[in-house]
């Protein structure tokens, strides 16, 4: 029932009173309904719920409060000592920029990101400060939990080792037993002592893979493949049971040079007859009879380390060189996390800026995670550098095997419409930069590498399964009809006509042009004389120099030193540019101690299928992690299948 009430407005400027009017009658109310048992019952519940979860999350604001101001002040760095020695002890593998991780998941991790990754322009950087810092009087290198990251990081790293011993400084390698990739680290020290039961694990470089015509046909796969360059073995191990002639030859080449490199810089530095690696490698059985089987004797023998001892021995003679720690059990030392928090609370500030990019991982198309090089994260990256008046010269580092050909393209492009604003911009490779990796680095003025970098690979290819034999194989045919002859021809369910191979091997061949091309015109060469050393084929960096793929050879920092000089800066700070983190990022990194978005278990797979010790599994996992990055618009890549650091 509804009810209105209306009092008409009194007439205007009427000086009798009106005539008095009757009262409504009060609406008449329905009495309130009794309520039942189960109604109350219900009710009650329905409240009791809603107190509990408002309850629930103040208490969880307040722990989570709680937490971030313990974050907060367990974060500030506590003071140093006076004197102590450096602690450098990489875990996980060696990369240029962290893989990404989603803040929330890294705050519920029971895991320590920290151990999957170590970046080495963090190490670079306390090496080359501690050099020069009279509070650190010795280095004590632990490789121990080092898995690898390739040769060309670990020289990175030596560079400023070398700085370090430079300065009067002494390195001390520790660890109960080296890996090859550890050894080599370690031969940068002025002494290196070995456990009395460990051993020095060098075995050289090998490239083996699995290979999955047989399974293939077994399974009624069918791949089609298309491929410019003899040398492009990508799709091998889909097309084959074997290594063809082509890819055991260029295999061999870089691979061996990258051996040789390896061997003549550890006998170098530890004083050793040339050949002293190889012999100790092929005749170890030998060796090791005249020892009775006593590995630590026989690297002791062989001067591959200079003391034997066991744990005990081996902190007694630490804390006779470093002194003892606070709490009187080990020698005094200062990890490399907390020396750069400590060198960084008063940061080199200077108006001139020498910006850092690093394109780290496989090349996609669109928006990706650190870890994988977007077309559309670069782009954003590039516009940072443009959009920034302080910054007078840019480096881009480059560590990737290529990917999607339309990616690099894109970003190519826009490094150069950053050029066309005046401003230098440097390449510097990491452990790879090839196929896509060296389609990107054609953009730069000038292409730095190593002399281990894997680069080249100029070749391009396509492909695409079809499942018709296997969906026969269970019975199920495919039939119909369409109004082209390209209609419904990239099915997988169907075979692919000869027209649509026609089609797709005329893309390839295009894309291959235009890559050689835009080489040529890069290097100022002929395009024939680069097709002849293009063809897929893998150079080191000391072959890619030879033959004019790269300008110079140095590490990241022998760049950025070229480059400022180029812009005629006589001071400057260097700067890494990087991904904006939203506020909710920034929150979670603070209480993840700077991880939050930097970390990513989901890339190891793809990064452990580089490591020498996961060599026997990397194959077989490959195909997955290959399936799952490959997006390019038109499937047409320049990746390089060789391109791992061994």
């Amino acid at each position: 029932m509804s009810v209105n009430y209306y009092e008409p407005p009194a007439a205007p400027n009427s000086a009798q009173p009106s005539p008095a009017q009757p009262k409504p009658a009060a609406p008449q109310l329905p009495a309130p309904k009794k309520r039942s048992a189960w109604s109350i019952f219900f009710g009650g519940l329905g409240a009791g719920i809603t107190w509990f979860r408002n309850a629930l999350m103040n208490t969880l604001f307040i722990v989570f409060l709680i937490i971030f101001i313990v974050a907060i002040g367990s974060s500030a760095p506590k003071p140093l000592p006076d004197t102590f020695a450096l602690r450098l002890a990489p875990t996980g593998l060696l990369v240029d920029q962290r893989s990404y991780i989603d803040p929330t998941s890294l705050l519920l991790s029971d895991e320590d990101p920290e151990e999957n990754e170590t970046l080495v322009s963090d190490i670079v950087e306390a090496i080359n400060k501690a050099a020069k810092d009279k509070r650190v009087n010795l280095l004590v290198l632990e490789p121990g939990r080092l898995l690898g990251g390739g040769i060309s990081k670990m020289d990175e790293i030596g560079q400023a080792l070398e700085n370090f011993k430079s300065a009067g400084k002494k390195i001390i390698a520790v660890s109960d037993n080296y890996s090859q990739d550890q050894y080599y680290l370690a031969s940068f020290a002025n002494e290196i002592y070995l456990h009395e039961m460990g051993m020095i694990e060098i075995t050289g470089y090998s490239r083996y893979m699995n290979y999955y015509k047989t399974a293939l046909d077994k399974l009624g796969v069918t791949i089609h493949a298309f491929r410019s360059g003899k040398y492009k073995d990508y799709l091998e191990p889909y097309l084959r049971d074997d290594m063809s002639a082509e890819s055991r030859e260029h295999n061999a080449q870089w691979i061996n040079e990258l051996w040789g490199n390896y061997t003549g810089k550890i006998e170098n530095r530890r004083k050793l007859p040339p050949g002293s690696i190889n012999d100790y490698v092929n005749n170890i059985d030998a060796h090791m009879a005249l020892t009775t089987g006593n590995s630590a004797q026989l690297a002791l023998e062989k001067a591959l380390v200079d003391k034997v001892v066991s744990r005990q021995d081996m902190e007694k003679m630490l804390v006779e060189q470093a002194g003892k720690s606070d709490d009187g059990y080990w020698y005094n030392g200062v990890g490399v996390k907390s020396y750069l928090a400590d060198i960084r609370k008063h940061p080199t500030l200077d108006k001139n800026k020498v910006a850092v990019i690093v394109a780290s991982g496989s090349i996609v198309d669109g928006y990706q995670p650190d870890g994988s090089i977007g077309s559309e994260s670069m782009l954003e990256l590039l516009r940072q550098v443009r959009d920034d008046k302080s910054i007078k010269a840019l480096v881009i580092r480059i560590d990737s095997g290529g990917g999607s050909a339309f990616a690099s393209e894109i970003i190519r492009s826009e490094i150069i419409a950053l050029r066309e604003k005046k401003i230098p911009i440097y390449i510097s490779m990491g452990t790879v930069a090839a196929s896509g990796g060296y389609w990107i680095a054609t953009a730069g003025d000038k292409i730095w590498a190593q002399p281990t970098t894997i680069t080249g690979s100029i070749g391009v290819f396509g492909a695409f399964p079809t499942l018709e034999k296997s969906l026969q194989k269970i019975g199920i045919n495919t039939d119909g009809v369409g109004t082209t002859e390209l209609a419904g021809t990239m099915r997988l369910d169907r075979p692919l006509s000869e027209k649509a191979s026609k089609v797709v091997q005329m893309g390839v061949d295009h894309i291959y042009q235009r890559f050689i091309t835009l080489v040529a015109d890069a290097r100022k060469q002929e395009v024939s004389a680069i097709d002849e050393i293009a063809q897929g084929h893998v150079w080191t960096g000391n072959k890619a120099k030879e033959i004019g793929l790269v300008d110079e050879l140095g590490t990241l920092k022998d760049v950025i030193v070229a480059i400022a000089q180029t812009a005629n800066l006589s001071s400057y700070q260097v700067e890494f540019v990087q991904r904006p983190l939203s506020p909710k990022e920034e929150l979670l990194r603070s209480l993840t101690g700077g991880q939050a978005g930097k970390l990513a278990p989901t890339s190891l797979l793809e990064k452990f299928t580089s490591l020498n010790v996961l060599n026997n599994l990397a194959p077989t996992l490959k195909p997955l992690s290959d399936l799952q990055r490959m997006n390019d618009p038109q499937g047409i890549y320049v990746q390089c299948l060789d391109c791992v650091a061994p």
